[in-house]
């Protein structure tokens, strides 16, 4: 499996497919094909995939345990430096989706298109308390726990709880992006939901939407923050992506992509 040297890190990614270049970036508590599981086989037809494991997350490895969300948005600019990859397509979901915002903010250039699935836009800490150790420990809830341990442990070492207080740490701190940074946003944006997402609901991400010129919203009729998900709408959101991508090539904003 590939490993990329990026600053401090041996950042952990797999590819797949051929074409111009998707970033998908993973939630908080997931990593990078776990949480796109259901969107492998139908991006891969026409896209390179990446699916890099944050700082601090997956087999992504590394001395510190610490991160946030900005960092992770200035590790994938280095991630893409690194792949030769000059311009990218970003699909962020939650965290990731967060990240992607940063990027679009900051790094204009090297975002082709930004798709965020289950993000307001805005810090919003709401049940944060319910991911941290103490409360997990004290609520028995023995499988989130083995969960974190197994899915992280080359990035924590099997300290599960430093990496579990770090993730409600960034919680509870970020996106801080503003409105006014928001609406400086010129990239193509597709801002999606889950009809019954309580971190992303339909008020929300019209607000998100209405700061972005151009920019799009869709709503997933019954979904829950993973609207894109096996067992969810994975068929309705992969073709509401895909015809976005499409409608946006990389090439016709002026940069191809020199992966090959």
């Amino acid at each position: 499996m590939p490993y990329v040297p990026v600053n401090d890190l041996e950042m952990f990614y797999e590819k797949m497919g051929v074409g111009e270049a998707v970033i998908f970036l993973h939630s908080g508590y997931s990593r990078g094909i776990l949480a796109f599981a259901g969107q492998m086989l139908d991006f891969q037809k026409s896209f390179s995939c990446f699916f890099p494991d944050f700082r601090g997350h997956g087999r992504t490895r590394c001395e510190s345990l610490e991160w946030s969300t900005p960092r992770l948005a200035d590790d994938i600019t280095l991630f893409m430096d690194r792949l030769n990859i000059p311009k990218a397509h970003l699909i962020g979901y939650s965290l990731g989706a967060n990240v992607g915002l940063y990027m679009a903010v900051n790094r204009p250039d090297r975002v082709a298109t930004l798709t965020t699935i289950g993000t307001g836009g805005f810090r919003d800490p709401s049940g944060v308390e319910e991911f941290e150790p103490e409360w997990l420990l004290r609520n028995g809830k023995k499988d989130t726990i083995e969960q974190m341990i197994e899915r992280h442990e080359e990035a924590h070492r099997g300290d599960w709880q430093t990496f579990m207080r770090q993730s409600a740490l960034d919680w509870r701190l970020y996106p801080q992006l503003t409105e006014k940074q928001i609406a400086e946003i010129r990239c193509p944006c597709l801002f999606i939901a889950g009809e019954h997402d309580p971190f992303a609901d339909k008020r929300r991400l019209e607000r998100l939407s209405s700061l972005v010129r151009g920019s799009r919203s869709f709503v997933v009729p019954g979904g829950s923050h993973k609207p894109h998900m096996v067992r969810e709408n994975p068929i309705i959101v992969n073709d509401e992506i895909l015809a976005f991508l499409r409608s946006h090539p990389i090439r016709e904003q002026g940069e191809g992509n020199d992966e090959r």
